[in-house]
């Protein structure tokens, strides 16, 4: 079995230079879309608000190495080990943990609405003009 082509590859011929515009004939005139522009403006306040999620993880996540530090800090009951009681007060101090990272989200959300700024914005809506006639494939 041979490993080389048959056919030598055609040589891809030279691109030619598109024609300037001027130097296109008046039946090939290209012609520009029309559009409509409409532009509203408004005003909206700027300011910068703290995502709720890593604010609920790092509660949960500190509430879950206090609860441990908490639990072997005890004598615990060798009838039920430290895994169950760990899991057990687990239970209530996460949920905690997380509640009290909501509130410093929420206590720093409403601090950020009282330093928002103002500022003029605007809406810029582009859509083209109506085609009538058929159109060729």
């Amino acid at each position: 079995m041979s490993t080389t082509p048959e056919h030598e590859p055609a040589a891809s011929e030279p691109q030619q230079p598109e024609p300037h515009p001027e130097q296109l004939p008046e039946a090939a005139e290209i012609r520009e879309p029309a559009l409509t522009r409409t532009v509203e403006s408004g005003s909206a306040k700027i300011r910068r608000a703290p995502k709720y999620g890593p604010f609920l993880i790092i509660g949960g996540g500190v509430a879950a190495i206090v609860t441990f530090i908490l639990t072997m800090s005890f004598p615990v009951d060798p009838a039920v080990g430290v895994g169950p009681l760990f899991g057990y007060f687990s239970l209530f101090g996460i949920p905690a943990g997380v509640a009290v990272g909501a509130l410093v989200a929420l206590v720093l959300d409403k601090r950020s609405t009282r330093r928002a700024r103002a500022a003029t914005v605007e809406h810029e809506t582009v859509e083209p003009e109506a085609y009538e006639g058929t159109l060729e494939s």
